[in-house]
């Protein structure tokens, strides 16, 4: 936390998209989840609306009133994940109108469907991966993204499904838009080159892992484990994660092992790789050829 550059509460990013950060900084959600204001007239999207924090509410309607907007149009969510839809409780009880009719039930959004307001056009690009409902928004006017937690400002994302992940990097990268907006840290101003970075990223540690998974392990139960067909050792996750890892505090490598585990699962879907499992383990090894 100490390393990241401090980010205004709330921020001017261009003609027409304002951030407000959701007061809830942390190790995963940088300075804090940032929500969009989206639009340059009386009528406003919101992107996201951080996870709940009392002071939230105040900090956009102090945003909305130096702004003029009488009416927030639409409140758009990337995903589910607490930190981004946190807010809306708050937000429904400050903003909804009294009406003697239901509430309307929150709407699914469609792949590429767009949300209009005066100044901006919003478009949705599904981009499972982080998680299976997660959404990025085309900005048109700018030909800029809002990513969501499919790119942050500082360092890598999470994900659920990393085939799902990688393939939604590589259709955003097909958009070509150079500006970035993030689900956490400040904007990404090339675009083109993070993306790619996030893709060789993956790759270059999936290469690492079948690598290490072609050579024999250095554990004191060598002797102990299964063997391969070929007569091999296999490795298991927390073998490999102390490798790869080694830099790095033993306190992540749990986190560690689940991102190797994820990576373990897509090359197993593909073939590549193949698990034995006994009572308490399983060993992870390169299919043969």
């Amino acid at each position: 936390m100490d390393s990241l550059a401090a980010m205004p509460m709330v921020e001017k990013l261009s003609s027409r998209v304002f951030r407000i950060l959701g007061l809830n900084p942390g190790k995963f959600t940088l300075q804090g989840t940032n929500t969009y204001l989206i639009g340059n007239g009386s009528q406003r999207i919101l992107l996201d609306t951080g996870e709940g924090k009392p002071g939230y509410i105040p900090l956009l309607e102090a945003a909305l009133s130096h702004l003029g907007v009488d009416r927030i149009s639409h409140v758009i969510l990337t995903h589910w994940h607490a930190d981004h839809v946190g807010g809306l409780p708050s937000l429904l009880e400050r903003y909804r109108r009294p009406s003697s009719t239901p509430a309307d039930l929150p709407e699914n959004i469609a792949d590429g469907q767009a949300f209009t307001v005066e100044g901006a056009t919003l478009r949705a690009v599904h981009t499972p991966g982080h998680t299976a409902d997660h959404m990025a928004f085309y900005l048109e006017e700018e030909n800029a993204l809002f990513a969501g937690d499919c790119v942050l400002g500082h360092g890598n994302t999470v994900f659920e499904d990393l085939h799902q992940y990688i393939q939604s990097l590589k259709m955003l990268r097909t958009i070509g838009s150079e500006r970035i907006y993030p689900g956490h840290g400040p904007v990404i101003e090339d675009g083109q080159s993070t993306l790619e970075a996030y893709i060789r990223h993956r790759m270059d540690r999936e290469e690492e892992i079948l690598h290490l998974l072609s050579s024999r392990p250095y554990v004191a139960d060598l002797h102990s484990r299964p063997t391969n067909p070929d007569g091999g050792v296999p490795w298991t996750a927390r073998d490999l994660v102390q490798i790869i890892y080694a830099k790095y505090p033993v306190s992540l490598h749990d986190a560690a092992e689940s991102s190797v585990l994820l990576h373990l699962a897509k090359l197993q879907n593909e073939n590549r790789v193949y698990a034995m499992h006994t009572d308490d383990m399983t060993y992870w090894s390169v299919t043969p050829k």
